[in-house]
This record gives structure tokens, sequence and C-alpha cells, in this order.
């Protein structure tokens, strides 16, 4: 049985890449370990039907409060036991309640009528950023202020408290934070989001936040479920759409063929949403795992998982199976790659995909058109990758046009 240690590095040579380690493992190791920071040793899970099957058993579980469950950091390990209830570590029929308490601003319906705000949004920081000077950090004129934006706009948060968000947000998912760094982050936004709630409770509008003071109101969830709830869906609903609109750019600069096709094709809803599924699945940036833990023992390919053991899933190593997706080392925009497994799978899939996909149909379809000479200003081997979070980013993305 092979083991590794755990999180990997992804590839020098196409740092969009799972390690080598993680590869080999999903070709001829159907179930292996890992090593974790804490010594602990998970059962490790990378093939895309094993996923398949495996997040949709019900005798895997979410409660991260258990013993023996594979926390990502020092730091979650330490705050997990003080953690309220909520869509991230509960298991159904609770989960099923709390999803349901802001599942409503997340419809497709709901979301889809956000589409043309999301332009507005966009079209006024390409329009910004080509009035500055060049080169120009695509991260903090484009990838960042949109998603953190639009999720303010959904949350009723002021936008101007952006750098609040940022840097609370940084903190609690960067595996590199100590377990006081964090408690300070959430202690911060914490605050902050409680402010906020009485504000809106006093004052509702048309937002999230009010719609979860109203909840309160009527005893349909805690005031710390709605306080933890809100921040979730705030570091969700920026933290990775800011990283796949300059990750994304970044890979089509490095495959200019696929660019070409996506600039040729932005007037085509369809090809621009499948060209979304498949940065979808090449970047899969959530690159830490997601982690459940066995409530009974589960036979996989005649090894069997015991209860109590912790089970992570490597996204990325799915999503470049080459028994799902052949040749997946290759970006191709015209690939089927809807099945693909970057927001998760099962009951616990991400709250926000039909939002980050919106969001990112609007940017690939847009940014690319109104700026069609845009170009790195950098070598590619100079981009500043940030690895440290639960997802992977790019610290800045030089760019000229």
């Amino acid at each position: 049985m092979t083991e590794i240690e755990y999180p990997t590095t992804r590839e020098s040579s196409c740092p969009f890449a799972p390690a080598a380690t993680v590869r080999e493992m999903t070709r001829d190791n159907p179930v292996g370990k890992v090593r974790i920071w804490d010594g602990s040793t998970p059962w490790f899970i990378t093939r895309h039907a094993d996923q398949r099957a495996l997040l949709n058993d019900p005798r895997l579980s979410i409660d991260e409060k258990r013993a023996g469950y594979p926390h990502m950091t020092r730091a979650r390990a330490a705050s997990a036991p003080h953690h309220p209830q909520l869509i991230t570590n509960t298991d159904p029929p609770e989960h099923t309640r709390l999803r349901r308490t802001v599942n409503a601003p997340f419809m497709v319906k709901r979301v889809e009528a956000q589409r043309p705000r999301i332009q507005e949004v966009l079209d006024d920081l390409i329009d910004d950023m080509l009035d500055g000077p060049r080169p120009a950090d695509l991260v903090q004129a484009i990838g960042l202020p949109v998603p953190t934006l639009v999720i303010t706009e959904i949350l009723g948060a002021p936008y101007q408290d952006h750098e609040l968000f940022q840097h609370t947000s940084h903190v609690l998912i960067s595996h590199e934070s100590t377990p006081e760094e964090a408690a300070k982050a959430g202690q911060a936004i914490g605050a902050y989001l409680s402010e906020l709630l009485d504000r809106k409770t006093a004052e509702p509008g048309d937002d999230v936040v009010s719609e979860m003071a109203a909840r309160v109101v009527a005893g349909e969830m805690t005031r710390p479920e709605a306080i933890t709830m809100a921040n979730a869906i705030l570091i969700a609903g920026h933290e990775t759409s800011a990283s796949m609109i300059s990750l994304g750019t970044l890979a089509l600069l490095r495959n200019p063929d696929q660019l070409a096709l996506l600039r040729d094709n932005s007037d085509d809803p369809k090809f621009v949403a499948n060209a979304v599924e498949e940065l979808l699945r090449y970047l899969t940036i959530v690159h830490s795992g997601i982690r459940r833990i066995a409530d009974a023992d589960i036979e996989l390919h005649g090894t069997v998982i015991r209860a109590g053991d912790g089970v992570i899933f490597d996204l990325a190593a799915a999503n470049w199976d080459d028994a799902e997706f052949p040749e997946a080392d290759r970006l191709d925009l015209r690939r089927p790659a809807r099945r693909h497994h970057a927001f998760g799978y099962g009951v616990h899939q991400c709250l926000g995909q039909s939002l980050a996909r919106v969001e990112l149909q609007v940017a690939y379809g847009t940014l690319y058109r109104r700026i069609p000479t845009l170009a790195l200003a950098v070598p590619f081997e100079e981009v500043p990758f940030a690895m440290e979070g639960v997802a992977y980013g790019l610290k800045s993305l030089p760019v000229t046009w």
C-alpha cells in the first residue's frame, strides 16, 4: 500500500497538475494512505469513480468534532470543538435543515438574475484597468474585486469593508496560520458580522443577512449559526472565484490555441459555459482534499476502511483521472467536463457553485474579447503562486496588452 505526505506540492513543470505521486496512486493504487500534519494516516481516495461512490455514501460523516477526523490544519483542529453546527460540518438531516435556510439566494434562477449586474461590475473594472498603467496586476484589478463586489451585495455587507473580509478569509483558510492567528481572525470577522446582523434585524434589506436575521427572529436558526454561516458564504463566495479568474487567465495564456478558441466563440453561451467546466476541471483549485470519517466499515477494492478511520478525497486527482477524462493533462475547451469534482460531489457539494459558474462565464466570455491582446508581462516561471490555502491561487498576475 502506498503512503505519501499530504498535502503534496504540485508539479514544478506544470503547477496546475496534481503531484506525480498522486497521479501514480490514481493509476496504480486504488486505495492508499497519506500522512498529514499531525502524523495520522487517513485513507486517500483519488479515483473519480470511487469518489462518486463514497461521497454519496451515508456511512461517511463530515462531523469534524469526532475523534479521528482528519483536519486540514492544526488551527482547524483546535477550533473545531467550538464551531456551531454548519452545512460544512453536519450530516443529514441537520445538514438538510441548515442548507435550506441559505439555499434560496444561490438557486440557479436567482443567480441568473445577477448576470447583468456581474457583467456591469466586470465591464467597469476592465474600463478602469485599461485606463490605468501597464503592466497591471489582474488579481487586484479584476480577480479579487469581481467576486468580492458580487458576494458583498448578495450578503448585504458594504464593499468598503473588503480589506477586512479578504484579510480574515486568507488567515482562516491558510495552512500557515497558527491557532492563535485563526482565532483572532475569526473573532474579528465574527464581531463584524454580529453587528451587521443587528443592523439587518432592525433595517432589513433584500439580501442574505437580512433573510437570516428574519430566520433568527422566527426561531428557525440560531444567532451563532447565522453569523458563522454568513462568514462561510463570504469566504467561499470570493476566495474561489477570485483564484479561478486569475488562474484561468494564466492557463489560457499558457495554452494560446485554447485562448484563441474561447475568444472566437465568446458570443456562444454554450461554448463559454463548457469552457468554464473544463477550466474548473483542469485547475481544481481546492488542493488540500475534502475530509470525512467513517461511521461504519466500508469495503473498497478489497480493502476495508474501518469505522472511525479518517478519509481524504483529492479532487484534483479525480479530475485528472484518465479513466474519466482521457488525456486529462491536456486543456481542451471542447471536452465534455461537467462531471468534474471541482465543487465536490454529493450532498455537501459547494453551495455557491451556480454563482461561481455565472461569474466565470461572464469573466471568461468578456475579458479576452474586450482585451484581445492580453499577454503576460513577465515570464510564466516568474508568476508567483499562492499555495498555502485550502484553495491555491496567484499572489499576482502581471499582464499587459
